[in-house]
């Protein structure tokens, strides 16, 4: 320890190993420093109270009440020796040779070698081989070309045998030394790799895995957001196709087309019919395979009671849907529906199956049961939720069709009851076909009738009343019954009797609109025959002459029934009928059809007619009525006379 004075200030440097504790006379240490009197010293940065070995520094004096200050000096000398001494990585200084000329400690742990066994020997021959163990060649050595060019390198996959012989993955990194331009060596900064290999591949396989994990997430997320919107697709497109039907074995037709094989390779429906009976109404598969058990329809078993395992049978009691594989399909039937189910599910090959109710409110109507035969593809729980929406959509469309088939049959029923007999009017022959819309469609208002007028006269009546099914149908029967009676008795125009129906009919009938033909047949029974009539708005009579013509009466024309025009009066017409011609009176079901214009219906109409016009007249009407072109939805109401020929 050695004590200076520097103007106002007293430096003490310690050197060596130096404590407080043990150096009383620092401790207590007092000097004479004018003008500020006795000054007591403090401990420095380097003699801090607290042992340190290998170390020198300084305590300087302070004024009573001031705050120490800790600081290293980078002047001390010595410093950076004690740095590199005490660093953690291995430093190895080489001459512009090659030659060792000074370590470390830390580059003696990693080397293996003592700093005096290193000294002056070749660090390449020492130490530098290749993944093997060998030698590397001096000309393929990085770090002595780096040396000869005197610049700086580096390295990341090198190997050092060590003094044990254990060889060590090591990284390096030289820098030149230079004075004035000169070289005087590298230094050369080597660390061991192996943990940091180890942490490098261990990160690496870390990362590689959650990058795996992310992508197979997204993967699944894509692949789950792919399947969502195609059974959303479906669901809707479903649905918009079963609103355009109100039958059922076509609404369950449409069904399946969608269902197989877009969504299942077999789809069967089960309706139920009355509170026991169960009917197998569809089965649709994969098209091009061999039909056999899983084609069967028909009649099944009554359900059991509760307490029933099978799918099928659980969901017609009133249960939710149903998802099982192979394995839930194993027990064996229990009840003579479960084994018929059972076999049908064999014959599919079954491997997935799934069994939702068609319900509509809190009423069971059926069951649709969706199979899957590949084992690499079967239902998931989303497939359950898709099936089971479908389910719900499905169940009131058949409910709707079922309602509306019944409604329709009553409506076809009591239209076809109100139509009346035709009468027997001397020679004239008189015959009519009543053919209800196809099935599917509403059944419309279409109507026809012939009766004998008070005076002797033959009256003919076409009509069709604006509405469907029952409203239509009771709507004709209060014209009906109101177009006879102003009729009966009234000698003058038809247009007259026509208007009077008008005036009446918004007042005693809930007819809101309608069209019809009211014609007049006059004329001794051998005739001459004249025919009178009025049009409200319908179609023209068509006439048939025996010289093979035809022509459409369009005199006679006026407004459509329920206008309320007051003031306005239908115009009545007149033609003579010649001896053995055919008149025909039809409803616009014979000759609109979507798509096609009225000119075309007409002339197809027409050039039908005369096709047949030499053919018996109840021959003549069944034939136009079956040459009724596929996509009418009308139904048709047609009347036919005939006079006799002289």
């Amino acid at each position: 320890m050695t004590t200076r004075k520097h103007s106002n200030r007293t430096v003490i440097t310690v050197a060596g190993e130096m404590d407080l504790a043990t150096c009383p006379a620092l401790a207590q240490a007092t000097l004479d420093i004018p003008p500020h009197g006795k000054k007591r010293l403090r401990p420095g940065k380097w003699c801090s109270g607290v042992r340190r070995e290998g170390d020198s520094g300084i305590v300087e004096d302070v004024r009573p009440g001031e705050k120490h200050e800790w600081r290293l000096s980078a002047a001390e000398p010595g410093l950076w020796q004690r740095v590199v001494e005490q660093l953690g990585t291995a430093v190895t200084v080489i001459d512009p040779a090659g030659r060792i000329i000074a370590v470390n400690p830390a580059a003696e742990r990693l080397l293996g070698h003592a700093a005096a066994v290193m000294d002056g020997q070749d660090l390449h021959d020492l130490c530098h081989r290749d993944p093997g163990g060998a030698r590397i060649p001096r000309k393929q050595c990085p770090l002595l070309q780096a040396l000869a060019e005197g610049r700086p390198a580096r390295g990341d996959d090198d190997r050092c045998l060590r003094g044990d012989g254990r060889l060590i993955p090591i990284s390096w990194s030289a820098t030149p030394l230079t004075q004035d331009g000169v070289s005087l060596g590298m230094v050369v900064l080597t660390v061991e790799t192996a943990a940091d290999h180890r942490a490098h591949r261990e990160r690496a396989e870390r990362a590689d895995h959650a990058e795996r994990t992310e992508q197979a997430e997204r993967a699944a997320r894509t692949t789950a957001l792919e399947s969502n919107a195609e059974r959303l697709t479906l669901v809707t497109e479903i649905t918009e196709v079963l609103g355009q039907t109100l039958e059922v074995d076509e609404a369950l037709a449409r069904l399946s087309r969608l269902l197989v094989p877009r969504f299942a390779d077999f789809a069967a429906v089960d309706l139920r019919v009355g509170s026991r009976q169960v009917h197998r109404v569809a089965v649709t598969g994969p098209e091009g395979r061999d039909a056999g058990q899983e084609d069967w329809r028909g009649h099944l078993p009554p359900p059991p009671g509760e307490g029933a395992h099978s799918a099928l049978v659980q969901v017609l009691n009133g249960g939710g849907p149903v998802l099982r594989d192979r394995s839930g399909m194993e027990a064996p039937p229990d009840s003579p529906l479960a084994a018929v189910h059972h076999a049908f599910l064999e014959a599919t090959g079954a491997t997935s199956v799934i069994t939702v109710p068609l319900s509509a409110g809190q009423q069971v109507t059926g069951a649709l049961t969706l199979v899957r035969s590949d084992p690499a593809r079967p239902f998931d729980t989303g497939d359950l939720d898709a099936a089971s929406d479908i389910g719900r959509r499905v169940g009131p469309v058949i409910d709707n069709a079922r309602r509306f088939g019944r409604q329709r049959e009553v409506a076809e029923a009591m239209q076809r009851n109100l139509l009346p007999p035709l009468p027997l009017h001397g020679l004239i022959q008189l015959a009519a076909r009543y053919q209800p819309a196809p099935a599917g469609s509403q059944v419309g208002g279409d109507w026809y009738d012939a009766f004998t007028l008070r005076d002797g006269t033959l009256a003919l009546v076409i009509g069709d009343v604006v509405g469907h099914d029952l409203t239509a149908a009771a709507g004709m029967a209060q014209l009906h019954g109101i177009l006879r009676s102003l009729a009966w008795d009234h000698t003058g125009p038809t247009g007259a009797v026509v208007d009077r129906l008008d005036d009446a009919m918004h007042a005693i009938t809930a007819v809101s609109m309608a069209t019809l033909v009211l014609a007049r047949v006059d004329g001794p029974d051998t005739g001459p025959y004249t025919l009178h009539w009025t049009s409200a708005g319908h179609p023209p009579p068509l006439l048939l002459t025996p010289g093979g013509n035809a022509q459409y009466l369009e005199a006679g024309q006026g407004l459509i029934l329920g206008t309320h025009l007051g003031g306005i009066h239908r115009p009545s017409a007149a033609h003579a009928l010649p001896p053995g011609s055919t008149l025909l009176l039809y409803t616009d079901g014979l000759i609109e059809l979507p798509g096609s214009d009225l000119d075309t219906g007409l002339g197809r109409l027409r050039s039908h007619a005369l096709a047949l016009a030499y053919e018996p007249l109840d021959t003549l009407c069944d034939r136009l009525s079956a040459r009724v072109p596929p996509g009418s939805t009308d139904d048709i109401a047609l009347l036919a006379l005939r006079l006799p020929m002289p």
